[in-house]
C-alpha cells in the first residue's frame, strides 16, 4: 500500500471518528444536562447506568452481602455477644475475648432485636419481615422454635417470672403476649402507631413501648404520639400522649424505678421548610417520665444552639444509673447524659419552666457530658454486667465498637467480617442516614423517611410567610422505576430530587458532591426494598373481597351497564406492576392553598402502610379518598358503588405488594416445573 493511500485511510478514519465523537458528545452532554439539571456533571455514563442497573450479573459484581448490625444483646459473663445482623438475616455470637464472630445462623426476614434469657440458655429473635420470634438454643446454637407473631415484630422483652414474652409488633400496632410454658399467644394489646421499642422496670411492674408515628389530624393540630404503659401483672394497658413530638424509637428505666427515659425527635413541620435556617425544622431529645408524679413527661433536647444530634435510636443506662447514652445515628455520636444532672433540673423547675425545655437549645451544656464519636450510623447499644463498657452496633460499618464508660472513651472495635471494599450503594446509603449535608445537621434524609419509608406528616413546603403548598411526605420503598418525583412531577430524575434543588430548597448548604450524588441516586433507586405484605396479602392468594375489589379496579363499565371514560377508571391511571403510570393528572384534589398544577400519579405498592393519603394528607384514610374528598367522581368513579362495594375496592387496594414478591413466586413455580420435568 502506498503512503499516500495510508494517509488517506487515516485521514478518513479520523474524520469518521470526528464525526461519531463531537455529536456523540453534545448529545451525551444534553442528555446529562437534563437528567442532572446542571452543565458540569462528569460525562461518565458508568457512574449512572452500572449502579442502577438491574441486570442481576451487573447487580452481583458492583454489590456486595454487608451485615449491618442492629440490636445486640451480651451475656452475663461478657463472654458472648449476640448481634443481630439484619441484611444478612443472621444472628451472629461474638467471642468478645477473641472479638471476632464464632458462630452465625439464619433466622427470619429482616431480624429486629434480640434478647436472652437469665441463664443464658436461649435467644429469642424478633423478625420484623417475617411475623416470627426465632427462639434459639445458646447451647447447641440451633432454632428450637419459631412462632407467629403479630405484624411486623421489633422490641422484645421477657417479664420478670420469665412466665410471658411480649413482642411488639410495629406494623400491627400491637403487642403479643406469649405464654412461656406453651409458647401459645394468650393476649394481643392495642398500642400507639408503629411501636418498635419495649422497656421493663426494675420491680417488673411494668413496662413501657414507645411509638413512632403520630396520631393522624388535622395539618394545623398539635402532633401527638403516644406511649404506652402496661401493668404487667393485669396486663392493662395506659397510654400517654406525647405532644409535638414522634419517632420514639427506644426507653429505659433508671434502676430505682422511678424515671424512665425515651428518645424521641421534634418536627417542625407546620412552619415553612425554609425557617431550617433558624434551627426550626428539626430538633432532638430525650423524654423523662416520672411515675411519681403521675407518669408526668418532660422533653429535653440533646442539640445544642449551632450543632444537632439527630436520630436518636438507642438509650442505655449504667447499673448505677448514673450515666444514659444515646445513640445519635444521624451524626455518628454517642451522646453522654448525667441523670443526676436531670434530676436536679427536674427538682428545681416548675410546670411553666419544663414546658420550656422541650424548645430550649441550651439545656443540653447542663446534663450533656460528652459526645463520643462513633463509625457510620450507631444503632442497638448495650452494657456489660459489671457497666464498664457500652457496645455500638455501627450499622453501616459492619462493627461493634466497645467504650470505657469510665473514662469515656473508645477502647477497641470488634470486626464483624463484612466486605472491606465500600460499594456505589453503600456509600449512597451512608449518606441517606447520614445528617452532615443539612444545615447545622439538624437532619438526614432517613429523619424524615425512617426505614426508607415516610414518617407520616405533612410538611408546609413553601418560602417564609407564605403558608402555602402542603406536601404529605411520600415513602421511597421501590420508588426507582417511579419518576417523575415530587407531588408536582417537576423532577424527572432522582438525580434532580437530590441534587441542587434538594440543597437549595431544604438543606440550605451546598449540594452533594457528584461522586456522592451518584451513590445517594444508586442507593435511592435500586437498594431499597418492599417489606412483603404479610398483613393482608402474605401469599399472593386474594380474599373473596379482594378479588372483588380487583373486579372494580379493573371495571370499565358503572354498576348501571354505562361505559366509564378510560380517565376516569382505576386501572388507567395505576396499572400493575408499580400501579401507577407515571403521568400528571387532574383528579380534583387541588386545593385552594395550592399553586395551580397537575399530580404526579403515586404508585400503590403496599399503600395501606402509608396513611394519610393525598398530596396534603387531608385523607386520613383510603375510604376519605372518596367519602369525603372524592365524591364528584373525578379521582375515579365510585357513586354507583354500594358500601359493600368500596369495602371490597379497599380491601383490594389493602392487598397491593411489591411485584418482586409476585416475581418471586413466579421464579419459583417455574424452578418446580422444570424440576417435575
Amino acid at each position: 500500500m502506498s503512503k499516500l493511500k495510508l494517509y488517506m485511510i487515516i485521514v478518513a478514519l479520523t474524520g469518521l471518528v470526528l464525526l461519531i465523537f463531537f455529536p456523540g458528545r453534545q448529545l451525551a452532554r444534553e442528555h446529562v444536562n437534563e437528567r442532572t439539571a446542571v452543565t458540569d456533571h462528569p460525562l461518565l455514563c458508568t457512574s449512572c447506568h452500572i449502579p442502577i442497573s438491574k441486570n442481576k450479573l451487573i447487580t452481583r459484581i458492583i454489590n456486595a452481602d454487608y451485615y449491618s448490625p442492629f440490636n445486640l444483646a451480651v451475656d452475663a459473663t461478657n463472654q458472648w455477644m449476640y448481634v443481630v445482623a439484619q441484611d444478612t438475616d443472621e444472628l451472629l455470637k461474638v467471642d468478645m475475648q477473641n472479638e471476632k464472630v464464632f458462630e452465625k445462623i439464619k433466622v427470619g426476614n429482616h431480624p429486629h432485636s434480640v434478647i436472652i434469657d437469665e441463664k443464658s440458655q436461649k435467644a429469642y429473635v424478633s423478625n420484623e419481615w417475617s411475623d416470627t420470634v426465632s427462639i434459639i438454643d445458646l447451647l447447641t446454637f440451633k432454632i428450637i422454635k419459631t412462632v407467629k407473631t403479630g405484624n411486623g415484630p421489633a422490641g422484645i422483652m421477657l417479664d420478670k417470672e420469665r412466665k410471658h414474652l411480649y413482642v411488639v409488633n410495629s406494623f400491627g400496632s400491637d403487642v403479643s403476649v406469649f405464654d412461656l410454658s406453651t409458647l401459645n399467644e394468650v393476649k394481643r394489646l392495642s398500642t400507639g402507631i408503629n411501636p418498635t421499642g419495649i422497656a421493663i422496670s426494675p420491680s417488673g411492674d411494668q413496662m413501657l413501648i414507645t411509638g413512632r408515628r403520630a396520631n393522624l389530624a388535622d395539618f394545623n393540630e398539635t402532633l401527638i404520639t403516644e406511649i404506652t404503659l402496661i401493668e404487667t401483672a393485669g396486663q392493662r394497658i395506659t397510654k400517654l400522649n406525647i405532644e409535638s413530638a414522634y419517632l420514639m424509637e427506644n426507653a429505659v428505666y433508671v434502676p430505682e424505678g422511678d424515671l424512665a427515659f425515651v428518645t424521641l425527635i421534634r418536627p417542625k413541620n407546620q412552619i415553612p421548610s425554609v425557617q431550617v435556617e433558624g434551627g426550626w425544622m428539626m430538633t432532638h431529645g430525650i423524654g423523662v417520665i416520672e411515675r411519681g408524679r403521675q407518669n408526668r413527661v418532660t422533653q429535653f433536647l440533646l442539640d445544642e444552639p449551632n450543632a444537632y444530634y439527630p436520630d436518636p435510636f438507642d438509650i442505655e443506662i449504667t447499673p448505677d444509673g448514673k450515666r444514659l447514652f444515646v445513640s445519635s445515628s444521624g451524626v455518628d455520636k454517642i451522646s453522654v447524659i448525667e441523670v443526676d444532672s436531670i434530676r436536679k433540673i427536674l427538682n428545681r423547675s416548675d410546670q411553666k419552666e419544663r414546658d420550656l425545655f422541650a424548645n430550649t437549645l441550651g439545656l443540653s451544656r447542663q446534663f450533656v457530658s460528652k459526645r463520643i464519636q462513633t463509625g457510620h450510623n450507631p444503632k442497638g447499644l448495650g452494657i456489660s454486667s459489671d457497666g464498664s463498657e457500652l457496645y455500638v452496633a455501627e450499622q453501616l460499618n459492619d462493627a461493634i465498637t466497645i467504650i470505657d464508660t469510665e473514662t469515656l472513651s473508645k477502647k477497641g472495635s470488634v470486626k464483624l467480617g463484612g466486605p472491606e471494599r465500600i460499594t456505589v450503594a453503600r456509600q449512597g446509603r451512608r449518606l441517606f442516614n447520614n445528617a452532615g449535608h443539612t444545615f447545622q445537621n439538624q437532619y438526614s434524609c432517613y429523619t424524615c423517611h425512617p426505614d426508607n419509608h415516610e414518617d407520616g406528616l405533612v410538611y408546609n413546603m413553601a418560602g417564609k410567610q407564605m403558608g402555602r403548598n402542603l406536601t404529605n411526605t411520600q415513602s421511597l420503598r421501590e420508588i426507582g422505576d417511579t419518576a417523575p418525583f415530587k407531588w408536582n412531577g417537576k423532577n424527572q430524575t432522582v438525580y434532580k430530587q437530590d441534587g441542587m434543588r434538594f440543597s437549595t430548597v431544604l438543606t440550605r448548604t451546598e449540594q452533594f458532591s457528584y461522586d456522592d450524588l451518584d451513590a445517594i441516586t444508586a442507593y435511592i433507586m435500586r437498594g431499597i426494598k418492599q417489606p412483603p405484605n404479610l398483613m393482608y396479602n402474605p401469599t399472593g392468594e386474594l380474599t373473596d373481597s379482594q378479588k372483588r375489589g380487583k373486579i372494580l379496579f379493573e371495571r370499565k363499565k358503572d354498576n348501571f351497564g354505562n361505559p366509564i371514560p378510560e380517565n376516569n377508571r382505576c386501572v388507567t391511571c395505576h396499572p400493575a406492576p408499580l400501579f401507577t403510570d407515571q403521568k400528571l393528572s387532574d383528579v380534583s384534589t387541588l386545593a385552594d392553598s395550592d399553586d395551580p398544577t397537575l399530580f404526579d400519579t403515586p404508585h400503590l405498592t403496599n399503600v395501606f402502610a402509608s396513611p394519610p393519603y393525598l398530596h396534603d394528607g387531608r385523607a386520613k384514610t383510603l375510604e376519605e379518598i372518596w367519602t369525603i374528598y372524592g365524591t364528584d367522581d373525578k379521582h375515579g368513579l365510585v357513586n354507583d358503588m354500594s358500601k359493600t362495594d368500596l369495602n371490597d375496592l379497599i380491601n383490594y387496594l389493602k392487598s397491593l405488594r411489591s411485584p418482586q414478591y409476585d416475581q418471586l413466586q413466579i421464579e419459583v413455580q417455574h424452578g418446580s416445573l422444570l424440576i417435575s420435568n
